[in-house]
């Protein structure tokens, strides 16, 4: 495979990604709306353990096949990938169902957990037990999914995980939003029955994605079957030596994936009590952590999303100048990967930082605004330590030092773990927060390390073009932050359409200065130019 088709096929998956986090920020708004913080809490409460029970579900299975496939493709032996895909898909039905048991019998002790059976004030334990158990459903269809999405892609094939990932999250959408608004203000259900409901969209989205890939199955089917029919070689692997050739590609990914959702496991097992032990009631503590968990999250995932699918584009280039030794190039790679994550998230982060209460008013209403407004002043610059994680991760991936990444992921989740529920009792919501960004640095911290020693790589180019962004993310907050002062004087926010229009005069002034730095100093032309011509100018 050539690098240039490597490259499309890795623009086509981010670029699908992409929409799928745009996509399901979109929904959150209109579901806040519907259900409040405290239904977003519930959602948590059900989502966060399905999302880990599918994680360890499929360890990784999509790219570990991909890789798998995509090796002894290359050998000519196209049998080999086809004896894995039928023997794996057994596998990960009888995982599925493990899987979907376990969850199922486990929301009992998660809803002890979360919430106090006898406090009436919050979410209630059968609401708890309900989402969890709506949601484990869809653990029976979506590991299947990952084997026949990963079998496509070792064929190169990426247009079926794409549309397949797109088509799942917009059915999956439809259905919540749908049924929540149904039961709640047209059959006047509860707010549990209209979550937990709500959960079990993951289950119809899923059935949505696995109907896009049998249609893709059915039309390459017979190609398929003339490359297995015209192989040259055939390995005739024993199966136990496919799987620990897959699990050795697989588990690395997997657990580097599971970042942010054991982070936020942590604190779903641990905020609730350590808020109510601080004197909170139930009410706002599920407010806070309804704005923490999904809607301030959602928020920051934005700049998240944005850079690292840009920047991922670049990673199939640091594997291919890792193998062949080319060192120059190499370096120049992981620069221009470091450059476009910081470019991109950096004013990014620090924007939603300074218009907290615009932003959260416009996007999610009033109702909550001074928690939400609150919480995302203080969570959004954890949205550049959630970048360069996941790039340093991958970029370690590329020059096959993924190891590393998982050390320093388990190293920061320790911290977080030991020192989650001292930090609230200190600093009350934002100690949850302060817990997550020192456990990301410490995992950053990491995985630099091993990017310099293992690429032989030079970080002083990198930390002067860091300062540069910074001074020009300084000058673009100054200009923001007056403008929004000035503004909310003539026009304070009693609406959801007065924090609409400040927030769109400011964000527009801010990226107005931001690139007009960005392409006067040349920075913009430098790292964005070949994607964007007229940033050369």
């Amino acid at each position: 495979m050539s690098e240039q088709q490597l490259i499309r096929g890795t623009v086509i998956l981010t670029a699908s990604v992409f929409i799928s986090k745009i996509l399901g920020l979109i929904y959150v708004f209109p579901f806040t709306a519907i259900v409040g913080t405290k239904g977003m809490a519930l959602y948590t409460y059900g989502y966060l353990p399905y999302t880990i029970m599918l994680s360890l579900s499929t360890l990784g299975v999509p790219l570990a096949v991909s890789k798998f496939v995509s090796k002894y493709n290359a050998l000519g032996d196209y049998r080999t990938g086809q004896r894995l895909l039928k023997s794996g898909i057994v596998v990960m039905l009888i995982t599925g169902i493990i899987a979907f048991l376990a969850l199922f019998s486990l929301a009992e002790p998660i809803a002890n957990q979360v919430v106090d059976p006898t406090d009436l004030k919050g979410n209630s334990y059968e609401d708890v037990i309900f989402a969890v158990r709506m949601v484990s459903v869809a653990l029976l269809i979506v590991p299947v999914m990952a084997i026949i999405r990963g079998y496509f892609q070792g064929h190169q094939s990426m247009g079926p995980t794409a549309v397949s990932q797109v088509i799942e999250q917009i059915v999956r959408i439809v259905f919540i939003l749908l049924f929540a608004f149904l039961i709640l203000n047209v059959w006047n259900g509860e707010l549990g029955t209209a979550v937990g409901i709500a959960t079990f969209g993951a289950f119809v989205g899923a059935l949505g994605g696995l109907a896009v890939l049998l249609i893709y199955w059915k039309k390459r089917g017979p190609s398929l079957k003339k490359q297995i029919d015209e192989s040259t070689v055939e390995q005739k692997l024993p199966l136990r030596s496919m799987y620990k050739e897959l699990l050795t590609y697989a588990i690395p990914l997997s657990i580097v994936g599971l970042a942010i959702p054991l982070y936020q496991l942590v604190d779903m097992v641990t905020f609730n009590q350590a808020m109510q032990a601080l004197g909170y009631d139930m009410n706002v503590v599920e407010t806070y952590y309804g704005a923490f968990s999904q809607t301030t999250h959602k928020l920051i995932q934005i700049p998240v999303a944005l850079g690292t699918a840009m920047s991922l584009t670049i990673i199939p280039t640091v594997t291919n100048a890792f193998i062949n030794e080319e060192h120059d190039r190499l370096q120049r790679t992981i620069t221009q990967t470091y450059q476009i994550i910081l470019f991109l998230t950096v004013p990014a982060a620090i924007g939603l930082t300074v218009l907290a209460e615009p932003v959260y008013g416009a996007l999610f209403g009033l109702a909550d605004l001074a928690e939400g407004a609150e919480v995302l002043r203080s969570y959004a610059w954890i949205a550049v330590a959630f970048a360069i994680f996941a790039v340093t991760a991958a970029i370690l991936q590329g020059i096959n030092r993924q190891k590393w990444a998982v050390i320093a992921l388990l190293a920061g989740l320790a911290f977080k773990i030991l020192s989650n529920t001292l930090l609230i009792s200190w600093f009350e919501v934002h100690g949850a927060i302060l817990a997550t960004g020192i456990g990301y640095i410490i995992a950053i911290a990491i995985n630099i390390w091993a990017i310099k020693k293992y690429a032989n790589y030079d970080y002083t180019f990198v930390f002067k073009r860091f300062l540069l962004v910074c001074l020009f993310t300084g000058m673009m907050a100054i200009v923001v932050g007056f403008l929004q002062y000035g503004l909310m004087q003539l026009l304070p926010i009693n609406t959801r359409m007065d924090a609409l229009i400040i927030l769109a005069v400011t964000v527009l002034s801010g990226i107005v200065v931001y690139l007009n730095l960005g392409i006067r100093s040349g920075l913009a032309g430098q790292i964005l130019g070949e994607r964007f011509k007229f940033l050369n100018k």
